[in-house]
C-alpha cells in the first residue's frame, strides 16, 4: 500500500508545481500586456496632444500620407520621429541596463552608473567642441567611445576573473574622471559649440528625424537579439557563478557576449538621444517589482525603458512649468532611487 501512496504524492506535487507555473506564466503575460497597452496609449498621447489637440482620425489620416493642412507636418515630421526614437532608445537603455544588472547580480551595475554612457558623452563633447563635428559623425564617435570605455573597464577589473563589485568600483572611478574631462571641455568651449554640447549632454530627443531611427533599429535587432539569445545563461548567472558553471554556462564567453551587446545598445541609443539619465538604471528594478522577479526581466525592462523615455519626454515638454529635455526628467526620478539603494545596501552591510 505504501508504493501507491508515494505515487499519489508525487502526482499531487507535480500537479501543484504545474499550477504554480501556470499562475506565474499568467502573471508574466498580464504584466507584458499592461506595459504594452500603456506604451500604445503613450504613443497615441504623443501623436495627438502637443501645443494643440489633434483628433485620432486626423492623426491616422496624416500618418497615412494625407495632406491635412496644419497637421501633416506636425504629426509626421515632429511628433512621430520623437515617439519612434524615444521608444527605440528606451528599449535599448532598458535591455542594456538589465543585462548588466542580471549578469553582475547588482542593481548598481548599470551602464549609466559605471561610466559607459559617460564615456560616450565625453567623446561626443570632444568631437563637438574640439573637432567641430556635428550630426552622424558625433554619433559614430560616441558609439566607438562607449565600446572602448567598456573594454577599458573590463580590462582594469580583471584579476583572475571579473567580479561585480570590482567592475562597478572601477567604472564609477572612471566615470568621475570622464566627467571632469567633460567639464574641462565645456569650460573652454567657444559659445557656438557650447550650446550644442550642453543640449546633447542633457539627453534629449528634440529635433530628431525619422532617418535617425534606422541605425538604432538595426542595432536593436542585432544586439538585442544577441542578449535575448543569452537569456537562459543570464538566468543561470542570477544564481551565482558556481551554479551557472555547473549548469554548463561558459562564464567568460557569456559575459563577453552580454557586455558587447549591452554596450552596443546603450552606445547607439546614447549616440541618437544623448545620455538619458537613469533609464538603464531604473528599468530593471521597476520591471522586477512589477513581475515579482517572475521569469526573465529582459522584455519587461525593455518595455519599461520605452515608457520612461516616451512619457518622460512628454512630461518635459507639456506637463512642467518650463520645457525640459527628457534626461532632466528621468534624472529627477532616478537620483533619489540611487541614494535609497546605496543607503539600503550600506545598512545591510553590502560591499556596494
Amino acid at each position: 500500500m505504501s508504493e501507491p501512496l508515494r505515487s499519489d504524492q508525487r502526482c499531487l506535487a507535480a500537479a501543484g508545481i504545474a499550477r504554480i507555473r501556470r499562475k506565474r506564466a499568467r502573471r508574466r503575460w498580464c504584466v507584458w500586456a499592461v506595459l504594452l497597452a500603456c506604451l500604445l496609449a503613450g504613443v497615441a498621447l504623443t501623436l495627438m496632444r502637443g501645443q494643440s489637440f489633434t483628433p485620432p482620425m486626423t492623426v491616422l489620416r496624416a500618418l497615412g500620407g494625407a495632406d491635412v493642412p496644419g497637421v501633416g507636418f506636425t504629426v509626421r515630421e515632429l511628433r512621430l520621429p520623437r515617439a519612434v526614437v524615444s521608444i527605440l532608445a528606451g528599449i535599448c537603455f532598458g535591455l542594456g541596463g538589465v543585462a548588466f544588472q542580471t549578469m553582475l547580480r547588482n542593481p548598481l551595475a548599470s551602464p549609466d552608473i559605471i561610466g559607459i554612457s559617460t564615456g560616450a558623452s565625453a567623446a561626443a563633447v570632444f568631437a563637438i567642441v574640439v573637432l567641430s563635428m556635428s550630426g552622424p559623425a558625433v554619433s559614430i564617435v560616441a558609439v566607438v567611445a562607449g565600446l572602448g570605455v567598456a573594454l577599458l573597464i573590463y580590462a582594469l577589473s580583471w584579476r583572475r576573473g571579473v567580479t561585480g563589485a570590482r567592475l562597478i568600483l572601477v567604472g564609477i572611478g572612471l566615470a568621475a574622471m570622464l566627467q571632469s574631462f567633460t567639464a574641462y571641455l565645456l569650460m573652454r568651449a567657444p559659445s557656438w559649440s557650447l550650446q550644442e554640447a550642453l543640449r546633447w549632454m542633457a539627453g534629449s530627443v528634440n529635433g530628431v528625424q525619422l532617418n535617425q531611427a534606422l541605425p538604432l533599429f538595426i542595432a536593436l535587432l542585432f544586439f538585442g537579439g544577441l542578449i535575448l539569445s543569452c537569456n537562459r545563461d543570464l538566468e543561470a548567472l542570477r544564481m551565482g557563478d558556481d551554479i551557472a558553471e555547473g549548469l554548463g554556462v561558459r562564464l567568460t564567453a557569456t559575459r563577453v557576449s552580454v557586455i558587447v551587446a549591452a554596450v552596443g545598445l546603450v552606445a547607439f541609443a546614447t549616440a541618437v538621444s544623448g545620455p538619458v539619465a537613469f533609464v538603464a538604471f531604473l528599468s530593471g528594478p521597476i520591471a522586477a517589482r512589477l513581475t515579482s522577479r517572475n521569469g526573465s526581466l529582459l522584455i519587461p525592462s525593455a518595455l519599461v525603458g520605452a515608457l520612461l523615455v516616451l512619457l518622460g519626454d512628454y512630461a518635459g515638454q507639456f506637463l512642467l512649468p518650463a520645457r525640459y529635455p527628457v534626461g532632466i526628467v528621468t534624472g529627477v526620478l532616478g537620483a533619489p532611487y540611487l541614494v535609497y539603494l546605496i543607503i539600503r545596501d550600506n545598512k545591510s552591510g553590502g560591499a556596494l
